[in-house]
């Protein structure tokens, strides 16, 4: 396999697509647009869908990129443009932990997410929880990979189950 030079990383929350798209953009050579970072402004405002979507199209009309998620309103742009998905399809109680842990360690920490937000008890608490999300979202995320992965108009998708399976396959994956 050749190196990749446009990838979409997808995954339920918590599965890990930001710390993979770092260390894909570091073993790569190739920048990394966390998707975070143009979804939200400070204060937890949501950018409006066109705005977001123009935003990912200005992105995705370069030659060269990784971006970590692909969310409703703008999905088709990166998966019209990827040379490769890569699809973190772990078991629910593996990301859901992954979520819980990262949750509440920004919690505890006041780490800043995106744009100056952080994850606050209260928003850990709302019905918007990011935690909430996940027990929503996982069966539709995890159906929709693999729908792509059956897809032949879809570019090629790699379904990854697990994190030594992850670890396994980046190993190969060809550098720089």
């Amino acid at each position: 396999m050749s190196a990749p030079r446009r990838v979409l990383i997808y995954g339920v929350y918590g599965s890990g697509k930001s710390t993979l798209a770092m260390r894909m953009a570091e073993h790569l050579g190739l920048p990394w647009y966390p998707v975070d970072d143009l979804l939200w402004e400070p204060g937890w405002v949501e950018v409006p869908v066109a705005r977001q979507r123009s935003r990912i199209e200005e992105i995705c009309r370069r030659d060269r990129w990784i971006v970590d998620g692909a969310y409703h309103g703008w999905r088709d742009v990166p998966l019209a443009r990827a040379d490769l998905v890569v699809g973190l399809d772990f078991p629910r109680w593996c990301s859901f932990g992954r979520l819980l842990r990262r949750t509440v360690r920004r919690v505890l920490t006041g780490e800043e997410i995106c744009n100056g937000n952080r994850e606050s008890l209260a928003s850990v608490l709302s019905p918007d929880s990011i935690l909430v999300w996940h027990v929503t979202a996982f069966g539709r995320a995890r159906r929709r990979m693999r729908a792509w992965r059956s897809d032949p108009s879809a570019p090629p998708v790699v379904l990854l189950r697990s994190p030594a399976e992850l670890d396994d396959w980046l190993a190969g994956l060809p550098g720089r």
